[in-house]
């Protein structure tokens, strides 16, 4: 059968003296987004689920950007590979769902699967027309402060796109959309003058952040010969840092080949891309043909990029711009949305060829809000501007441009968008402070975190409930079965305490000789930091050589409101302390790991850095309390907090409750269309997306099989394989009851069961 498209067998079209036109399609659509990087791809899924139409328009075979496989960068965002004191802070929405994805379908990090995983979050989105390979080229506007329509190619269907919308958002890098909208930009590095930034950078971090290319090895068993192409670099003494090469280290890991940070980024990429591939070959001909490297001579070149990762160009000005005080000092704003928590991650800008180090990274006590302001274009009213065009500053954008953070942020312009539509608005009127409490409710309604803020949202019906449980954790015990650690370094415990006086705790040591113990308390000076930077009781034991040594902490010490305390114990190599297997829901140990020193004139603090060792390391300590730490009440489910903060803010059961349910009961019966689940997925791991492995595919915390009950006993919902953080069920008819029932039945790991927030709706 012919099908209406199918062309002619032969197809002749005579002489035309005039210029063919390209086959034209209009698309019309509420909201159209140039940029299939993390910050579009979130954008678009968040925008699509809330009822608009979307259209993403991708320049590139894949989405994913700078986390394809095209460029193959780990994802990272305020967990800083969990080597900085941001403690359980991997980035919350649609982000979190698709690295937990990922992690359990690819936890090896094969940056292919991970592309698998962006398209097929997008494809399942009806509300998403989504345009790959195809390049925007034009911007139409109705009037000098609005977009009318964006016109797109995409070369491998010969076809041109006319993509009209009242709304639009350029997450592209460069900006292409803004920028030829008119939008007021920045490039380059302010002075240390204009936003009284302390760490502006000197000429030797100069301009711009340079771009990178990385490549693969593989080792095929047999030897491999390696001839470089004419155009690798012949004279590997011209990188500084060259000794460092070695064989086992590629991919990500080489970050630090980066170039062009004295050149245009974003008209000069080719120029930076040819020097990033002269540097590649030129490193594997050193590696392969020196002779410094014997072990080498099986390793074949199995992928270089084709394209850079580009990190900065050009930044666009919105109503807020972000500086170096809003990172380091945690600044409030009454519009955030969404956080960050890398460090001010500057670089030489002579990138690979600098005789300086590859980075200077600066870090704040804690994660800091990123305002909403920063997302829409000051010039342009229909315009918003995501990824890394957002508005920062050069120095502040060394923290922000992470890919996990500008994601998490991004998901903020999906949701205004369908705000914007549903109520005839632009993106600067919903910054507005009645309209931007809507946008915070919608945003933690779906798993965002925003710092400093509670989900306020009085049409939950859980609110309005009896909500109790089979049992409670009151924890008494860690017990003594886990692996003994020796004190080379601090090692310490983080307990989420009530208000009141610390209870008194036992600790257990091996001692090789005859030493002194010392235990210190610690707080953090900001109520939701974990950084251990207060130090409220420091204890002192003499203990003769001996193993099994029970030591009894009692710090006679009164904590004024809730909040996270540290039990700091101290290096020393003559010690072993005892550890337990046991893991538990919003708890943690810590090691020491360095101390950042500033300069004194860069406007940053100096302060300890208390990191968890990685599972299937990072045992918590062997304790014993007396009065039992609570605060894993059935009432946190909706506390309006789904993860730890300065508390646990879990329901946390008993860990010998054979059958852990929560019981939510109301006077009378109600009619409940939806109900949202969000329960533990260690938002404290990094879940890096490329190269890096991870021991587990599914967090060991996660309520991996739970059913929902009505009043009368009947099953109305059941899910036997979750590894996801949030569970929307939505009923067909809506349900009528006045009592749910949440039974867990398997929890992944050995964890007690711990939910973190539930939400009923009408």
């Amino acid at each position: 059968m012919k099908q209406d498209n199918q062309i002619p067998r032969m197809l002749s079209e005579p002489f035309s003296p005039e210029v063919r036109p390209p086959k034209t399609v209009r698309i019309d659509s509420d909201l159209v987004i140039v940029g299939g990087g993390l910050a579009g791809t979130c954008a678009a899924i968040t925008a699509a689920r809330a009822g608009i139409k979307v259209t993403l328009v991708q320049d590139r075979p894949v989405l994913g950007g700078n986390a394809s496989s095209e460029v193959r960068l780990w994802a990272l965002g305020a967990t800083s590979h969990m080597n900085n004191n941001n403690r359980w802070a991997r980035e919350g929405g649609v982000i979190d769902e698709i690295l937990v994805e990922n992690m359990y379908r690819n936890r090896e990090g094969n940056a292919l699967i991970f592309d698998t995983v962006l398209l097929e979050k997008v494809v399942e989105e009806d509300n998403i027309t989504l345009l790959l390979n195809t390049a925007a080229v034009r911007v139409s506007k109705s009037d000098g402060e609005t977009i009318k329509s964006v016109t797109a190619f995409c070369s491998q269907n010969s076809t041109q796109y006319e993509l009209y919308a009242p709304l639009f958002c350029d997450a592209s890098g460069d900006g292409i959309i803004a920028f030829q909208a008119g939008a007021a930009f920045r490039m380059g590095a302010e002075s240390r003058e204009e936003f009284g930034e302390k760490f502006a950078p000197s000429e030797e971090y100069g301009y711009l952040l340079g771009h990178s290319i990385y490549f693969y090895s593989k080792d095929i068993g047999e030897p491999v010969k390696f001839v470089p192409p004419s155009y690798a670099l012949d004279d590997i003494t011209q990188i500084p840092r060259f000794r460092s090469f070695n064989t086992a280290t590629d991919g990500c890991r080489l970050w630090w080949i980066e170039y062009g940070g004295r050149l245009d980024t974003v008209h000069e990429t080719e120029t930076i891309k040819w020097q990033l591939w002269k540097v590649v070959y030129g490193v594997w001909n050193y590696i392969k043909n020196s002779g410094e490297f014997p072990e080498a001579e099986t390793l074949t070149l199995e992928w270089v990029g084709h394209i850079p990762g580009k990190r900065e160009s050009r930044r666009f000005e919105g109503d807020y711009m972000m500086i170096q005080q809003d990172v380091v000092e945690q600044r409030q704003h009454y519009d955030a949305i969404s956080f960050g928590g890398w460090s001010i991650d500057l670089h030489p800008a002579d990138g690979v060829f600098s005789e300086l180090p590859g980075c200077d990274q600066w870090h704040a006590k804690g994660v800091y809000q990123v305002p909403y302001r920063t997302q829409y274009s000051k010039n342009i009213r229909n315009l918003f501007i995501a990824g890394r065009i957002m508005s920062a500053s050069h120095v502040a954008f060394g923290s922000t441009r992470v890919m996990l953070t500008l994601a998490a942020a991004a998901q903020s312009v999906g949701m205004a968008a369908a705000h914007c539509v549903g109520r005839n608005l632009l993106p600067r009127d919903i910054a507005e402070p009645e309209h931007m409490k809507l946008l915070q409710r919608d945003l933690q309604r779906v798993g965002g975190y925003i710092p400093q803020f509670k989900l306020d949202d009085e049409v939950n019906l859980v609110r309005q409930a009896q909500v109790t449980a089979s049992s409670k954790l009151c924890l008494e015990r860690l017990p003594d079965d886990g692996p003994l650690h020796a004190l080379v370094r601090p090692y310490a415990q983080m307990l989420p305490l009530q208000r009141g006086r610390v209870p008194r705790m036992t600790i257990t040591v091996d001692a090789n000789e005859a030493t002194q113990l010392d235990v210190e308390l610690r707080m953090s000076s900001k109520l939701d930091n974990h950084t251990p930077d207060v130090t409220l009781k420091a204890l002192a034991f003499e203990l003769p050589a001996g193993d099994n040594q029970r030591i009894e902490l009692d710090f006679d010490e009164l904590i004024d409101e809730g909040r996270y305390v540290f039990v700091c114990v101290m290096a020393n190599p003559a010690l072993r302390l005892h550890l337990s297997r046991t893991r538990v829901s919003g708890l943690l140990a810590l090691q020491y790991r360095r101390t950042q020193i500033p300069p004194p004139d860069i406007g940053v603090e100096s302060f300890e850095f208390w990191t968890p060792p990685r599972r299937p390391a990072g045992h918590n300590l062997a304790m014993q309390f007396d009065p039992p730490i609570n605060g894993f009440d059935a009432r946190n489910i909706c506390n309006g907090v789904a993860r730890p903060t300065s508390q646990a803010n879990a329901w946390v059961a008993d860990p010998d409750d054979p059958a852990p349910q929560l019981d939510i009961k109301w006077v009378v019966p109600q009619s409940i269309s939806k109900v949202t689940l969000m329960f533990d997925t260690d938002f404290d791991h990094a879940m890096e997306t490329t190269l890096r492995g991870h021991p587990e595919a599914t967090m060991p915390f996660v309520v991996e099989h739970y059913r929902i009950k009505d009043g009368a006993g009947a099953i109305v919902s059941e899910v036997k394989h979750n590894h996801q953080t949030v569970n929307t069920i939505e009923f067909d008819q809506p349900l009528e009851t006045d009592q749910l029932q949440l039974e867990v039945v398997k929890v992944q790991g050995d964890a007690p069961a711990a939910v973190f927030a539930v939400q009923c709706y009408e």
